[in-house]
């Protein structure tokens, strides 16, 4: 009985988050409260699913944005980015030394944390030979600290007086997932949400530099670094409605599809976070990546109010 509950709720949610019936952030507390009182039946397949939706949602959100303003965005938020991938980098090896923590833990958490999160310590892991359980104690901090930002950040946005252009810009350098980049800029505005998506994938393309940095610092030089294959048709997205190859009604709608699989994107987040997870996981890695975030967020908010528009 219980078993086809879960099922029952699972897709109910999905069926409302498709239909526009549900917010970013209470599509991710309904995801959470399901691991509280069901076991998932298709876990696996969520776990798969949430890269697979994320990209093909990304995607599609290039229809609704420009060619030109894009890269006028890329171009001025270049020197924000750069300025908090180097310091959070450069504090975060120094914070895991101070903290004793393993080497290969502390590098994928500062990895996630500066660049793009799950995406950052999946391309980083195999370069550094990680383990399964280091991988997934780096994922489950980072997970978790991406939920709280989805919930916390748009409050925080509206208490500093950040206008739509300056959220998106700290959405995008200071949250860890595109999941929950565009989720919390969603929840802001639209335009905050384009200034978040463009800002967070050119953040993304720093997985490159940091995949040669991990290759240096641990001696595996002889490893491939992966490209993400969904920036490229994010911008091929972008020059098809720049060029007007597609009727405004299809754009429209592509948009629209993939602001509804985000959300459901973000439902499954939650229903694959676990409490148990976090509590194997042990302090030391939970309070390091905190501080680092915390860290990333506070210096990011600061030159966002003072050197950003």
């Amino acid at each position: 009985m219980k078993a086809h509950l879960s099922k029952i709720y699972f897709f109910s949610v999905i069926a409302l988050a498709l239909a526009g019936q549900i917010s970013s952030p209470l599509a991710l507390g309904l995801g959470f409260v399901f691991t509280l009182f069901f076991k998932h039946p298709f876990l696996e397949k969520s776990q798969k699913s949430i890269h697979f939706l994320l990209k093909i949602a990304v995607i599609g959100l290039g229809f609704g944005m420009a060619i030109v303003e894009t890269i006028q965005t890329s171009i001025s938020s270049f020197g924000l980015t750069l300025f908090c991938v180097f310091l959070t980098v450069s504090f975060g090896l120094i914070l895991s030394k101070y903290l004793h923590l393993d080497k290969s833990l502390g590098h994928l958490i500062t990895s996630g944390t500066s660049i793009c999160g799950g995406s950052a310590i999946a391309a980083i892991s195999p370069i550094i030979k990680a383990d399964t359980k280091t991988i997934t104690m780096s994922l489950g901090v980072v997970f978790f600290l991406n939920a709280v930002a989805l919930i916390v950040f748009p409050y925080l946005g509206h208490f500093f007086g950040l206008n739509q252009h300056q959220f998106g810009l700290w959405c995008a350098v200071a949250i860890h997932d595109t999941s929950s980049v565009v989720g919390a800029a969603l929840n802001y505005g639209e335009e905050a949400l384009n200034i978040a998506t463009t800002v967070k994938l050119s953040r993304t393309l720093w997985i490159i530099p940091m995949s040669i940095l991990s290759m240096f610092l641990f001696k595996n030089s002889g490893q491939k670094i992966k490209f993400p294959m969904f920036i490229i048709l994010f911008i091929a997205a972008i020059l098809i409605h720049s060029a007007n190859l597609l009727p405004e009604t299809i754009t429209t709608s592509f948009v629209a599809i993939s602001k509804h699989l985000l959300v459901v994107t973000l439902f499954l987040v939650g229903t694959t976070m676990s409490i148990s997870d976090l509590k194997t996981t042990g302090w030391k890695p939970m309070a390091f990546a905190t501080t680092l975030w915390i860290f990333v967020s506070a210096i990011s908010l600061c030159y966002i109010l003072y050197f950003s528009v």
